[in-house]
């Protein structure tokens, strides 16, 4: 049985974005890993053609009968995985050459910790981003906004076997947020501070296509953390909102909150009268 076992989702990439992905793959320091490619019913026929032109025995192909989308088809390829660890992978995305091999160094290391990002460049603005490192940090952090860059992650499958987590079409295109939200408690989180991975950020990410879905989704997700996580939910309240009174004549007329991307304005300090959103701009977040 392979160590890793890579999950990639494949539909409609651009042939330039799908050789640069995998061949980042193939090409990884660590070896011992099987490349699980699953086509969801692309209309591209190049895609397949793409992928078939690559011999090496450690990839495994398969094509779905018809779209499912990409909830339903990560879960196919959990399914099929192997490993003992799931490196989660998007088709236009690009690993380093050493990025395998320093996640499967640090689990084994840290058998506590269960999904194990890491800081990754943005391109094509070749942008580093860093997100925190410690599992208290990410859990706080989770409670309003995605610290974990989900195509740079790698998570133990006997997490997800032992607890029956998965992602959820229902909560798409944040379905990798929400599954860690339902993995606090259950297993630690951490990212690396290397830089291990390339986010190709453009228009055409997903998240800023479903900006309206978000906002909606949001609602829900926030309700969910407050209930099932009441000390972490007060904890980032705390910390991370963000609130101003404005007075006229010394008289407090509005008070203005602000979380995350949401802005909330209250007429004399209580009576709500608007809500404005700040725009979506990185894949996978809420």
């Amino acid at each position: 049985m392979p160590k890793v076992s890579v999950l990639l989702p494949v539909y409609n990439t651009a042939e330039t974005h799908l050789r640069e992905c995998i061949e980042g793959i193939l090409g990884q320091t660590f070896g011992d890993f099987e490349l699980i490619i699953v086509n969801d019913a692309s209309t591209d026929g190049n895609v397949e053609r793409v992928v078939k032109s690559y011999d090496d025995p450690r990839i495994r192909y398969y094509s779905n009968e018809k779209n499912l989308g990409i909830s339903e088809t990560r879960n196919r390829l959990i399914e099929l995985a192997q490993g003992e660890y799931l490196a989660v992978h998007d088709h236009d995305d690009v690993s380093l050459p050493e990025r395998f091999a320093k996640q499967v160094e640090y689990l084994d290391a840290h058998p506590e910790v269960g999904v194990l990002g890491t800081a990754h460049i943005e391109i094509p603005k070749n942008k580093t981003v860093v997100h925190p490192l410690t599992s208290e940090e990410i859990e706080e952090a989770l409670m309003y906004d995605c610290p974990l860059i989900h195509p740079s992650v790698m998570m133990r499958k006997s997490v997800l076997v032992e607890t029956g987590v998965r992602y959820d079409k229902d909560y798409f295109p944040t379905e990798d947020y929400n599954l860690y939200l339902h993995l606090i408690g259950k297993t630690q989180f951490a990212n690396l501070p290397e830089v291990l991975f390339k986010y190709r950020k453009h228009d055409g990410n997903t998240t800023n296509r479903e900006t309206k879905r978000i906002r909606e989704i949001e609602r829900r997700v926030f309700a969910y953390l407050e209930s099932e996580h009441p000390e972490l939910w007060r904890k980032a309240q705390a910390n991370h909102v963000n609130v101003t009174k404005i007075k006229l004549f010394g008289v407090p007329v509005m008070k203005v909150k602000h979380f995350q991307t949401t802005t909330n304005y209250y007429l004399f300090g209580f009576i709500p009268v608007a809500s404005v959103y700040s725009k979506i701009t990185a894949k996978g977040r809420l």
